[in-house]
């Protein structure tokens, strides 16, 4: 047993202990609180300064630390968080300026092309169908004190049949919401989403964009935008940096279930914060 023990201790990389542990002393302090110098935070957690310094890399491009030259490490304040309900269909976009939060789009990377198998799948539309795809990046500011740049925490693709929008139609400096454009425009009518929710791993040009390391965890959105005539005009897939989104369902008490006074309280129930696509 103690043989068995010891061999599941050492199974872990010096860099998977220094990351669980700096984890553990980040969760225990404060927002602007100061870590210990380094060469004592190296000797509290058992590693070399050169394995502490690539973890604490890492942790400061994740936005969790601030280290200021000359002056010392702070544990960074809480990450701008987009907090939604599902209840209703609403744009990124749309949602980021209601709720006041500043965001950045890149420039879209807009394609005519034919559709893949997969995406032909989702559309509803023969394989090797006219669509047009524009992705983009969506960034925030670091925290106050990190360095000057953005951090992207989602990258939102959208793939539409050419039947319903077309290159022209973006102009050439688009970097909106295809949402939007087409609710603003009107046609097609629009009926609903329907929208799966999971996780996936960050590989490749994907992890790149984000600046994530391959295989950290992304949450991911797969949606197609029906029209009120029951053909899909959009099939969507947005991923997010984990530690930027939160989503709640508001869930009403079922017939039968309880008295009718909660009942009808329920029913009145609203959304607190819209669906995003």
């Amino acid at each position: 047993m103690n043989k068995s023990k010891r061999r599941r201790r050492t199974s872990y990389s010096p860099r998977a202990q220094v990351n669980g542990s700096l984890a553990a002393l980040i969760s225990r302090r404060k927002p602007g609180e100061q870590l210990p110098p380094e060469p004592q935070l190296a000797q509290q957690l058992g590693v070399s300064r050169a394995t502490l310094r690539e973890a604490m890399r890492s942790f400061e491009e994740y936005g969790q630390i601030v280290r200021r030259h000359g002056v010392g490490t702070f544990v960074a304040p809480p990450p701008p968080l987009i907090e939604t309900g599902l209840e209703e269909l609403e744009s990124l976009d749309t949602l980021t300026r209601r709720i006041g939060l500043e965001i950045q789009m890149s420039d879209a990377v807009i394609k005519e092309r034919k559709a893949t198998p997969n995406e032909a799948a989702h559309l509803q539309v023969p394989p090797g169908s006219p669509v047009i795809s524009v992705a983009r990046v969506m960034t925030t500011g670091l925290q106050p004190g990190a360095k000057p740049s953005t951090q992207p925490v989602a990258y939102l693709m959208d793939i539409v049949p050419t039947t319903y929008l077309r290159r022209q139609d973006l102009g050439e400096t688009f970097n909106g919401s295809v949402l939007d454009l087409l609710i603003e425009r009107g046609e097609p009518a629009l009926s609903h989403s329907r929208t799966d929710i999971m996780v996936e791993a960050a590989q490749g040009a994907l992890a790149r964009k984000l600046h994530q390391q391959r295989g950290d965890v992304l949450l991911k959105l797969e949606a197609q935008l029906v029209a009120q005539d029951g053909q899909v005009v959009d099939y969507s897939l947005s991923y997010f940096v984990r530690g930027y989104l939160r989503f709640h369902v508001v869930r009403r008490i079922g017939k039968g279930k309880a008295n009718s006074g909660t009942a009808r309280d329920a029913a009145r129930a609203k959304p607190q914060i819209s669906n995003l696509k």
